[in-house]
């Protein structure tokens, strides 16, 4: 199974908190991403090594690389 690393972030962009966990699938991480959402997260993000596989709310339209990802936020 996958390895998936759950991320919940205040508005701010703040951690509130992360969750490594094992999924079968990309879908079934999402899902246990809402079900486990934690009080005060106005933002998660699921991810597969560094690869970004969801986030909400949807800011980005595709899967990109972190590395990617932090160029573009400059």
């Amino acid at each position: 199974m996958p390895a998936y690393e759950i991320i919940y972030r205040h508005d701010d962009g703040s951690l509130t908190a992360k969750i490594e966990t094992h999924c079968a699938s990309d879908k079934e991480a999402k899902i246990l991403a809402h079900a486990m959402k934690m009080d005060g997260a106005h933002q998660l993000e699921v991810r597969q090594g560094e690869t970004l596989i969801y986030s909400r709310p949807q800011d980005l339209s595709q899967k990109i690389p972190i590395s990617v990802e932090s160029r573009l936020s400059l």
